[in-house]
């Protein structure tokens, strides 16, 4: 049975940089003088070697993208603002030229997705390339994930700026929202990555230039108008946000922010949105309740791992009547080990794509002591194609988690 992971980074880190004068065909370190980590790493690594290192092989070569490189005309910001559109508005048949109307779970095709498709494609390729680091030693690829850092957090020339004022605009009503900071969920994993270059890899000046990114948007998120109403929400998105608060704080060294989201987790999150069954009503009350709800517990998941470290532990925390990650796991596992047996609406999309490797039941797995939420997990696909899947799949490396 595996037992949770307490591995800390300091310790991680450690190992990482011994890694340097191995060669590529070894792991880049032995755990094995960490008997209460190492097995939930061994078991990662050994899971995902071969995909980690060949997804490490095809994007070392590949050149870093960020917005700038996509001009959004119909955006009300600059060429380092990042746009995008509601998904699931839709022209008015009944008045074409006038305000877009929503369609809830049908998405748009026709929107402006450039901005989403390249920090999808920096959140695939940059953990991908630290994660073959880690496991090889091989600096090429460290210098590969660490140039995707210049390009879209250092440098004047690409760089994004650290808000999103103009994310899921609504043509002819909104220039943007506060749901679209949804869409930085793709830079959860990247921060996570990012944790592990700034000793070794990434230069003094750059390392604290990231940080300092990370530092800002934090802080937009905290204060901001927009980033508060999203907090408030009282659905997935107020999880999405707190996600990203905590793994944001944890690369900026902001502990005072990561103790803030947890006792939000506790205190709002849990008693608001769980129901004591461990389902997610207002998910489930959705159009796509079979994605979401999973969406929604992998969030959850990831956020509890993020926390790791603060007390009473987040992974196994639990309200007095057992609302808590054990318990979410516990309602959404019979469905991911058999679709069929869902006892709601079909997902109007995409239902027939899911399910993918949920992170969630990894995670809930190791803190639950549930062998069959692990089991369950090698055998789903780790590589979702489907664009609306991996629109709502953030943690695609668990090795950088556990």
């Amino acid at each position: 049975m595996l037992q949770p992971n307490t591995l800390s980074r300091r310790r991680f880190l450690e190992a990482a940089a011994a890694a340097s004068c191995l060669t590529a065909t070894r792991f880049a370190f032995s755990l094995s003088d960490y008997s209460e980590e190492s097995e939930a790493f061994r078991l990662v690594s050994e899971m995902d070697r071969k995909r980690i290192l060949e997804a490490g092989a095809k994007y070392v070569s590949q050149t870093p993208l960020t917005i700038t490189a996509f001009l959004a005309k119909r955006s009300a910001g600059g060429l380092h603002d990042f746009y995008s559109q509601a998904d699931y508005f839709w022209p008015n048949p009944k008045d074409p030229n006038g305000p877009y109307i929503n369609r809830d779970g049908q998405s748009n095709p026709e929107n402006f997705d450039e901005h989403r498709k390249v920090m999808v494609a920096l959140s695939i390729q940059m953990p991908a390339l630290t994660a073959a680091w880690l496991l090889t030693g091989d600096r090429s690829y460290g210098q590969r994930a660490c140039a995707h850092l210049r390009a879209w957090f250092v440098s004047t020339e690409t760089r994004m700026n650290p808000n999103l004022l103009y994310a899921q605009a609504v043509q002819g009503s909104s220039t943007g929202r506060s749901y679209g900071i949804i869409d930085t969920l793709h830079l959860v994993e990247v921060a996570r990555a990012a944790s592990f270059l700034m000793s070794g890899m990434l230069s003094p000046q750059d390392g604290a230039s990231v940080k300092n990114w990370f530092a800002s948007y934090l802080d937009w998120l905290s204060h901001s108008e927009r980033g508060m109403n999203e907090r408030d929400t009282t659905n997935n998105h107020a999880f999405c946000w707190a996600l990203q608060a905590a793994e944001f704080a944890r690369l900026a060294g902001d502990e005072a922010a990561r103790i803030e989201v947890y006792q939000r987790y506790r205190d709002i999150l849990l008693p608001n949105q769980m129901d004591e069954n461990g389902s997610f009503p207002r998910e489930l009350a959705r159009t796509k309740p079979y994605s979401y709800s999973i969406f929604n517990f992998d969030v959850m998941a990831g956020l509890c791992q993020s926390l790791k470290g603060l007390a009473p532990d987040p992974p196994t925390f639990h309200l007095a009547e057992g609302r808590g990650l054990c318990k979410a796991a516990e309602f959404i596992f019979p469905y991911l080990k058999d679709k069929s047996a869902w006892k709601w609406v079909r997902d109007v999309e995409h239902f027939d794509a899911l399910p993918v490797r949920s992170p969630g039941l990894l995670f809930s797995g190791i803190a639950c002591h549930e062998q069959k939420y692990i089991d369950l997990w090698r055998t789903l696909d780790s590589d979702p194609t489907d664009k609306e899947i991996i629109r709502n799949y953030p943690i695609r490396q668990p090795l950088l988690w556990v």
